[in-house]
């Protein structure tokens, strides 16, 4: 028997004509796993595998999404060619005709209707060096205001908590090494094991060194299953349950009140406030009773070590940015910050969803995390680029206000990088009827997606595989992204694009780029001195150390593990704690007589975001070829809808169609539904446009909804 598995074994051997491997980096969420893929010539067909390698962050580790990322770049139907529309249908076009197209159309809107009148709409998944060197685009080549990125629909309200309340934001304050030695740890609207389940490990052993953990969340996720306390809360209410425990924390003497008497300001306005208020009407809120409420604030409280994480659940929230700062508040009033095994972490949702704020791609801020409106940042931006100071635009609006300028006739011209806003956008049907107005389109994608399909043109991009650069990770721990890869057909690098239609609006000398090493040594110049420094990072440190956690001012600089040990990043060195008021300033879209449910959305593990890539993905839409609900039986059984039927979900908005899935894990009064699906199932159709008024986040996590089950009509449409 074994002779004939030798053989066997032997001759498949003889079949592998040729091997190569191509080192890289996952594409989809923020802990970057390292990739190696094999690609292997078996006569006449190619094969593909991926394996982890090790690296500081995840040691290896892969999920199901890594495993399979490389079938999206080697899919049919990515585009490889330049495509313009004529008469209604997109024609093939050479990298000229393209280009030429574009100089007509911008230069013909600026003349009539100035420089603000084109906008530019990025994304958290490009590399650092195309994230900063499109909000150089944006402000040298185009002159215009008006540029913001898909990031603001998923982080900004983390990131702006952070900045008000630390005076920085960086993904976690600790590197995640720390997190296994946490003996309490938070975990607020975070489903970590679906998302970014190569995490787990982190958590896992720390529950094996005795941590005690609690979730917050509506739904009894797969995270929630290694929970030691699950408040399974009524979405929207997580700044009061905040207050609550904060109440709980102040009235049973359980601050640290040297760290508070020394290192923060505003604690005895939060402890006026909260003491005021009922637990009773928390808990009635809420929905979480009281005593799970206290045992989350003793416990949380009392241990020497805890740590504090949150993701969208809290975040996308209109006081995303509120209820954040409100959990922040807890984590000062008793010490648990700036020590080992003590910190924030805010669980980045995009692959680089943290670099991409940092370098210029939102509305307000330019590389290093500097503000537009500093006159001192602008200056020494200004001196980088080789501008005049005044020549560089103010701040524009957030990713959402650019789809109202649209509407409003502000914004007659569109540049999207990489970003699906027809899908991922509140209100989407109101995005959709934007982009259709525009005078002018333009695309640059993998694929038509529902965004390119509107595009008047779109150009071919490179893929995760081909198109190096630096990443920074869910820690704030830059990478280098290696890509050996060619490009298909006449696909270019985000960059090479940007610096392509830089040149033919008569602007080439200021993007004279040969590699993406050459813009990464830009860019550390551009951030030296700002509080996203990375100018002591390079190219051949990375190659050997294999990531360095920022701020790093110099080249002999290890990286900084932990924030704030001996101060924090305001100018008098102290924390900010500040009153959040149970109820919001914006109100939500909460359930009513005619629309008597609350919508939460999230994701699944085998999809990613708006799912252009992982629907190219065979092994992964597989597990998951269409949306759902999720419905509680009970709730089922009182709408008349069962299990796996196909159910019309409603709001002021619009309405989707989905299949029905019973679980007990979520509460009774809420449903959910993934995000990851577009047309008659995007569920962002169904979303308020309201916004945070502190970061503009959208509220995608509170909308009321009416259900029932689908009527012949549609089912029959469908099917």
């Amino acid at each position: 028997m074994t002779e004939l598995l030798l053989k066997y074994f032997r001759e498949k051997q003889k079949e592998v004509q040729a091997e190569k491997t191509y080192d890289t980096q996952c594409p989809f969420c923020s802990m970057q796993c390292k990739i190696q893929l094999i690609e292997q010539t078996i006569v006449t067909r190619k094969k593909y595998s991926a394996v982890g390698k090790d690296n500081p962050t995840t040691k290896g580790r892969l999920c199901m999404k890594g495993m399979n990322a490389h079938q999206h770049a080697f899919h049919p139907e990515r585009i490889t060619h330049p495509l313009l529309k004529q008469n209604g249908e997109f024609v093939r076009v050479s990298w000229e005709e393209a280009l030429q197209y574009i100089r007509e159309q911008v230069t013909n809107i600026q003349r009539e209707n100035g420089c603000d009148a084109v906008g530019v709409y990025g994304s958290a998944s490009l590399t650092n060096e195309e994230a900063y060197l499109l909000g150089k685009f944006a402000r040298v080549a185009l002159k215009t205001k008006h540029i913001d990125y898909n990031g603001r629909l998923c982080m900004s309200a983390a990131a702006t908590a952070a900045n008000q309340t630390f005076g920085m934001d960086r993904g976690l304050t600790n590197a995640l090494s720390e997190i296994p030695h946490a003996r309490v740890i938070i975990l607020a609207g975070t489903n970590i094991a679906e998302c970014q389940p190569t995490i787990m490990p982190y958590f896992e052993e720390a529950k094996e060194n005795g941590a005690y953990i609690i979730v917050i969340d509506p739904r009894e996720t797969a995270t929630a299953g290694i929970a030691d306390l699950h408040l399974n809360i009524k979405p929207g209410t997580d700044a009061a349950l905040a207050n609550g425990m904060l109440k709980i924390i102040i009235e049973e003497g359980l601050t640290d009140e040297t760290f508070i008497r020394q290192r923060a300001e505003g604690f005895e306005d939060v402890k006026r406030y909260v003491t005021s208020l009922s637990l009773a009407d928390i808990s009635e809120k809420t929905g979480v009773p009281v005593d799970q409420i206290r045992k989350a604030a003793v416990k949380f409280a009392r241990e020497e070590t805890g740590m504090l994480f949150t993701a969208r659940g809290v975040e996308q929230q209109t006081d995303g940015t509120a209820a954040v700062r409100n959990l922040l508040n807890i984590l000062i009033s008793v010490g648990k910050i700036g020590k080992f095994g003590c910190g924030y972490g805010a669980i980045t949702g995009q692959g680089n969803g943290q670099g991409a704020r940092e370098h210029g791609q939102k509305a307000d801020q330019l590389p290093g995390y500097r503000s537009i409106e500093n006159e001192r940042h602008r200056a020494y931006i200004a001196d980088v680029w080789g501008i005049a100071e005044d020549e560089l635009p103010r701040k524009g609006v957030s990713a959402y206000e650019m789809m109202k300028k649209i509407h409003e006739g502000g914004i007659t011209g569109m540049f999207f990088m990489c970003s699906n806003p027809v899908v991922s956008s509140p209100n989407a049907n109101f995005v959709k009827a934007a982009l259709k107005q525009l005078k002018f389109f333009a695309a640059v994608d993998l694929f038509m997606s529902e965004t390119a399909r509107l595009a008047d043109v779109i150009l071919p991009a490179s893929s995760y595989l081909e198109d190096e650069g630096t990443m920074t990770n869910v820690e704030g721990r830059v990478t280098l992204r290696e890509a050996s890869k060619p490009c298909p057909g006449e696909a270019r690098h985000d960059w090479q694009i940007i610096c392509d239609i830089a040149e033919i609006l008569g602007k080439g000398r200021f993007f004279s780029y040969e590699s993406a090493e050459e813009i990464f040594n830009e860019l550390r110049r551009a951030s030296r001195g700002g509080i996203a420094d990375y100018s002591g990072i390079t190219y051949d440190r990375l190659r050997r150390e294999g990531g360095i956690l920022w701020p790093c001012p110099e080249q002999g600089h290890p990286g900084t593990e932990r924030l704030f040990a001996t101060e924090f990043a305001h100018p008098d060195k102290k924390a900010k704690m500040c009153v959040v008021p149970n109820e919001p300033a914006v109100k939500k879209d909460e359930p009513t007589e005619e629309y008597p449910l609350c919508l939460t959305t999230g994701r699944v593990m085998s999809h990613y975001l708006t799912g252009v890539q992982t629907r190219k993905s065979a092994a992964l839409r597989a597990r998951h070829f269409e949306s759902f609900m999720e419905i509680h039986p009970k709730t089922a059984a009182k709408y008349k809808i069962e299990d796996r039927v196909l159910v019309k979900v409603e709001s002021k908005r619009g309405s989707m169609v989905v299949r029905s899935k019973w679980s007990e894990s979520i509460r009774p009064d809420t449903v959910f539904v993934p995000m990851h699906w577009a047309d008659s199932q995007n569920v962002n159709s169904l979303v308020a446009e309201d916004l945070d008024p502190s970061c503009k986040m959208p509220g995608f996590k509170v909308t009321s909804v009416r259900i029932r089950p689908a009527d012949d009509k549609i089912v029959n449409k469908l099917s």
